[in-house]
């Protein structure tokens, strides 16, 4: 019987599905009967769909605990996943070398390093073709020339902030219609978020103190990670960063790369699906290092005392909320409650005059006073880093 059934099997994904696939297929016992096992490993010759249908209609995705059709987008990205290709790896035939800006793009790079004419090919924004360099698909996302050019190009590469009251859309606050080159649109979409202060408060004996209610480096890899992954190849929906009372909500086209999962994504598994946006932002530093992102959203969310973010595939969207309610006080090591004391007086002090005070190098303190920046514990204030006359203010107090 076992034998017979695993036969028919066989032959239906044979005649039913193309190309072919050809899966391990077993009879294993359990208890007292027995179950039949299907592996399914990658395939390099999908997508795979239904005879029935044709690749139109015929292709099916697993979308967390639901089946769905896939759509034209998603047909083309999994056939660019088999060929090892990304979107933004295409040329643009129709553009030439002037439509990208090497100044916009050499003012990123100076903190980082000096930009040579030669990186601009070496970091895939140019490519040859038919014996001329033309911009790819990344180029113009990320320092095209004229803000034209890539609206005709993208028309659906830009945030669409909005401020709301209370917990759901009902009623719009404030809102602003972001544009430019992608490392800009990040910055911008923080900016937005901060300039709502979301904030929280601890009571303590003598006065309330302000904190951030969202650690500053959840925000920021939460809107790095929807610009550097969204799926610029579809159509009729931006990046949207939505601010409630309990929450900010960061959705981004496109769903998860084809095999790769929520519960990968918070082990750390990554995979890239923009190639040129991921290599110019991680030599900007504005992503450490690839997968780390969720795991470093979720331990500032954890350290702050805030759930988890909620991560999840929305129609053809992918999502991360953020909640700024707190189920528990934030998690303070003593070298940590130590500069706090420090600034309790609310006159502020250096990195040195803190060092001073918790007895530390102040290379240690620094590294200290970076993390409690970035949990929105503190306020830093001077022009760069290096600037001898940066101090550092706990928030808020009245």
């Amino acid at each position: 019987m076992c034998g017979t059934l695993e036969e028919r099997l066989a032959s239906v994904l044979s005649d039913g599905i193309a190309p072919r696939l050809v899966p391990d297929i077993e009879v294993l016992p359990w208890r007292s009967t027995h179950v039949l096992a299907v592996q399914v490993y990658p395939s390099p010759t999908r997508p795979h769909y239904l005879r029935a249908a044709g690749l139109e209609t015929g292709v099916v995705v697993r979308v967390g605990s639901t089946n769905r059709r896939a759509d034209d987008e998603l047909v083309a990205e999994l056939q660019r996943t088999s060929l090892g290709k990304s979107f933004d790896e295409q040329a643009i035939p129709e553009l030439d070398s002037e439509a990208l800006d090497f100044r916009a793009a050499s003012e990123c790079f100076a903190p980082m390093r000096k930009l040579k004419k030669t990186d601009m090919e070496t970091l895939r924004l140019l490519v040859p073709h038919q014996g001329r360099k033309v911009p790819t698909v990344g180029g113009i996302l990320l320092f095209g020339r004229s803000p034209d050019v890539r609206r005709a190009q993208f028309p659906d590469a830009w945030v669409q902030a909005g401020r709301f009251a209370g917990l759901d859309k009902a009623r719009i606050v404030d809102s602003a219609a972001l544009h430019g080159a992608l490392p800009h649109l990040v910055q911008a979409a923080i900016e937005f978020v901060q300039k709502h202060g979301l904030h929280g408060y601890d009571i303590g004996v003598m006065r309330r103190t302000d904190t951030w209610s969202l650690p500053p480096v959840a925000l920021r890899e939460a809107v790095v990670n929807a610009v550097v992954h969204a799926d610029y190849a579809q159509r009729g929906a931006p990046i949207r960063v939505a601010i409630f009372d309990d929450r900010v909500e960061i959705e981004s086209p496109g769903l998860l790369p084809p095999g790769l999962t929520v519960g990968d994504l918070r082990r750390g598994v990554s995979k890239l699906r923009n190639r040129v946006i991921g290599r110019v932002f991680q030599e900007l530093g504005l992503i450490e290092q690839w997968g780390s992102g969720i795991q470093r959203m979720s331990a500032a969310c954890r350290d702050a005392g805030l759930p988890a973010p909620m991560l999840e595939e929305v129609g053809s969207r992918f999502r991360v909320t953020l909640h700024t309610t707190r189920e528990q006080a934030p998690r303070l090591g003593d070298m940590d409650q130590a500069i706090l004391d420090a600034l309790s007086e609310g006159d502020g002090l250096s990195t040195r005059e803190i060092a001073a005070q918790i007895a530390r190098t102040p290379r240690a303190a620094r590294t200290r006073l970076a993390s409690l920046v970035e949990r929105g514990l503190i306020r830093e204030i001077g022009s760069s880093p290096q600037d001898p006359k940066r101090r550092y203010f706990r928030a808020t107090q009245e």
